[in-house]
């Protein structure tokens, strides 16, 4: 299943698309391209068929995607796009990002863009309410830069590279001969200006003295540190700021959540992760792509202001025929040729409804309307779309704007209607590779009437031998399926283009009172009727079979 996003919009066919579904996609969406130069995309909503695999092969299209829903994902709405931060940098940074974005959350990421850890607000707030010990600069290996940073400082002496890795953090208030009594080998020292106390740190083996209110330090001592290995920082800050800003030079890697993160992926769907968001009650959730790298963050208030994808249907109407989640999307239009289905939108379509054979027929006359040229191989499309759907011209669906359309598109597209039609069906009924589920379904509707709901799928060949073989195949699996299918009465047409009949198959309660109603005809053979003269499910079949149920 490919990704959809809200900057495209979809053309999309029915479930257990045909020719006509397939080809009227592509065909619809060069036409709306070529019209408002905006991205709009042929997709299907099911696996094609072998006919229409010809004729995508015979004129060198790619076959269309397939999106098994449109039903609104996190790549749909407008989360907070946020960047990822360094694990390493200070409580204080964190701070100042959290404060500037306006955002409880901020996401730690590794150099690949894999999600590290989390901090929030309140963890930073834990972290000035919490009674830490004098030495969790070095527990949290705090880097030298974020002391840095954090006290506004500059280095004296000393590598910003390095990290404080042990010793405790003290403040030398007292005379140099007590400070003697307290100051150990790799303290980080807190003083002013005093020449003795600054050089009684350095002899006790301290790692670091800050000397604040930015007083400057005489040669005597710089050589002395250097000697001695002890770096100098200077603050402009008294020691208090100092003493209370130094813990937050810590790196935010050590307050942070690791573990057991609750997290995204931009392809899970708004109704699954509206649960989650109840249950857990955090205000952001990091947003991972395919690959579980970082792209952002989502709140609730984020899905509330969904964007839902963009869809136009083609060559149907009905709700048990169109992709899973239509519900929730920007229905933008129809283009159909079959009997109105009942489908409800939000908001008033574009609804383009005509009595035709094909929905290619209709795509051509808004070629013709919109004065865009059509191309040598969407016209092969179109005119394969025309062939299949009026059965070359034998469907009672088929029109003479049907037939008229189809010979001007085949001309463009440089081939012989009899001898092409005759290639694409042929394509069309090579079953021997295909089991009977994937023959079943592959141009399978399901249709509602009050009281009624059924469902029947239809295959088309010039050979009958092939079609009397499937028969009792067919038969036995349409047992299994009217069971998983929930519907009360399950069809098939065996239809023979060259006779121009079909032999209808059924199974399910009242089925057979209702065909024999429907078509006056008795059942002879055991779970089928023979009609002569009917190939046309949508105007020979159902209707008679609705009318029947009605009467």
């Amino acid at each position: 299943m490919t990704s959809l996003n809200n900057e495209k919009i979809y053309i999309i066919g029915h479930k257990n698309p045909d020719t006509d579904s397939i080809c009227s996609a592509i065909s619809y969406a060069y036409l709306k391209n070529k019209l408002t130069g905006k991205s709009y995309v042929p997709m299907r909503a099911g696996d094609i068929n072998a006919e229409t695999e010809y004729v995508l092969k015979y004129f060198d299209f790619p076959t269309p995607e397939l999106v098994e829903n449109v039903f609104t994902q996190v790549k749909d709405v407008e989360y907070r796009h946020l960047d990822g931060v360094s694990g390493e940098i200070s409580i204080k940074k964190a701070w100042e990002i959290l404060s500037g974005t306006h955002c409880t959350t901020l996401p730690s990421i590794d150099e690949h863009q894999n999600l590290v850890g989390l901090i929030t607000v309140k963890d930073i707030a834990m972290t000035y309410m919490e009674v830490y010990d004098n030495e969790i600069i070095a527990t949290a290996k705090t880097p030298y830069q974020n002391i840095l940073d954090t006290l506004s400082a500059r280095l004296v002496v000393g590598d910003p590279n390095d990290q404080v890795v042990t010793g405790k953090v003290l403040i030398a208030a007292a005379n140099p001969d007590m400070m003697e009594n307290y100051i150990e080998k790799n303290d980080i020292v807190i003083l002013g200006n005093r020449y003795e106390s600054q050089l009684c740190a350095i002899e006790m083996e301290a790692q670091c003295i800050i000397i604040c209110d930015g007083a400057d330090v005489s040669k005597t001592i710089t050589k002395l540190a250097e000697d001695r290995g002890c770096s100098i920082i200077i603050t402009p800050y008294d020691t208090y700021t100092v003493a209370r800003l130094i813990n937050q030079s810590i790196p935010i890697r050590h307050f942070m959540k690791k573990n057991n993160l609750i997290t995204f992926s931009d392809e899970d769907y708004i109704n699954d992760i509206r649960n989650v968001m109840a249950s857990k009650r955090h205000q952001y959730y990091p947003v991972l792509d395919e690959n579980e790298k970082y792209m952002g963050l989502i709140s609730q208030r984020n899905y509330l202001n969904a964007n839902p994808k963009k869809v136009i249907l083609v060559d149907h109407n009905e709700r048990s025929q169109t992709v899973d989640g239509i519900e929730d999307v920007n229905l933008l239009e129809i283009i159909d040729h079959h009997r109105i289905g009942g489908l409800q939108t939000m908001n008033p379509v574009y609804f383009r409804n005509q009595p035709l054979g094909c929905t290619a027929t209709i795509i051509y006359e808004m070629f013709m309307e919109t004065g865009i040229e059509i191309p040598k191989d969407i016209a092969g499309l179109l005119c394969s779309a025309i062939i299949s759907d009026t059965l070359m011209f034998r469907s009672p669906t088929c029109t003479y704007k049907d037939k008229e359309v189809c010979e001007k598109l085949a001309t463009l597209a440089g081939i012989k209607i009899d001898k092409y039609a005759v290639a694409m069906f042929n394509a069309g009924s090579k079953l021997k590779n295909k089991s009977v589920d994937e023959i079943f379904h592959q141009d399978y509707k399901v249709f509602s009437t009050d009281g009624l709901k059924f469902g029947i799928g239809q295959i088309t060949s010039f050979n009958s031998d092939i079609l009397q073989e499937l028969k009792p195949k067919l038969l036995a699996h349409m047992e299994q399926e009217i069971k998983a299918k929930g519907v009360d009465m399950l069809f098939f047409m065996l239809t023979n283009i060259f006779t121009e009949d079909t032999e209808l198959l059924y199974v399910g309660n009242q089925a057979a009172s209702l065909l024999t109603k429907a078509f006056n005809k008795e059942d002879v053979s055991g779970g089928s009727v023979l009609l002569e003269d009917v190939v046309s499910r949508k105007k020979q079949v159902i209707p008679s079979i609705m009318n029947a149920f009605h009467s």
